[in-house]
């Protein structure tokens, strides 16, 4: 990872519409907090790409059809080393990651999930949230790993599942808070305030802000 002066370098992995980059676009990039400095999809002609386009980011497709993962992997991780990432922000990206890749980014790599972790990991854990009638769902930002949305959280936040809701309401409530807190995730590796634990890798520190 470089070290020095300047924004910290964001790459992003996408795979859909990428609701999630265009927050980091407008929140982090455009300010100049952070600079997304590549764009990654798992497939061509997604809309995601055609946000980075349109902001001048660079784009990339590194898909998955018709070879082996950790193949696909070792390229990923080609493709996104040249960028010279500081953070590596998976934002809807539809592909489980394995370690050829993510042993090139130790604790650089976040994911983002709709849901209070450990609770319903995996697809459909906003149709789960609902189907267990529970009071309050969720948002996780997490440390990337090769477990299925099993590395530690980083930043959470609960949001209420209301009498009446189905998966279209709640959907919409829970990504204006994704909106929110992935940019607000990238800001604290920015500041340099996200320290994981040597020892209890399950352990997140969020350091205070340094008062001068």
């Amino acid at each position: 990872m470089p070290e020095g002066p300047g924004p910290l370098r964001v790459v992003v992995l996408v795979s859909g519409s990428g609701t999630n980059l265009q927050s980091l676009i407008d929140a982090v990039h455009a300010p100049g907090e952070a600079e997304i400095v590549l764009v990654v999809s798992s497939a061509p002609g997604v809309r995601a790409l055609e946000r980075a386009e349109r902001a001048g980011i660079p784009t990339a497709v590194v898909a998955l059809a018709g070879r082996e993962r950790a193949e696909r992997d070792r390229e990923l991780a080609e493709v996104v080393a040249a960028a010279e990432p500081g953070l590596v922000v998976l934002a809807g990206w539809m592909s489980i990651l394995t370690g050829a890749f993510l042993d090139r980014f130790p604790d650089r790599v976040i994911n983002l999930h709709p849901s209070l972790l450990p609770a319903f990991p995996g697809l459909h854990a906003i149709r789960q949230a609902l189907e267990w009638g529970v009071r309050y769902t969720g948002v996780t930002v997490h440390f990337a790993e090769e477990v299925v949305d099993g590395g530690p959280p980083i930043v959470q936040e609960p949001v209420p599942v209301l009498y009446g809701d189905d998966e279209r309401t709640l959907t919409e409530r829970i990504r204006e808070v994704e909106h929110r807190l992935v940019p607000d995730a990238v800001r604290l590796f920015a500041a340099g305030r996200v320290r994981r634990d040597p020892t209890d890798r399950r352990k997140v520190q969020i350091l205070p802000v340094e008062v001068e």
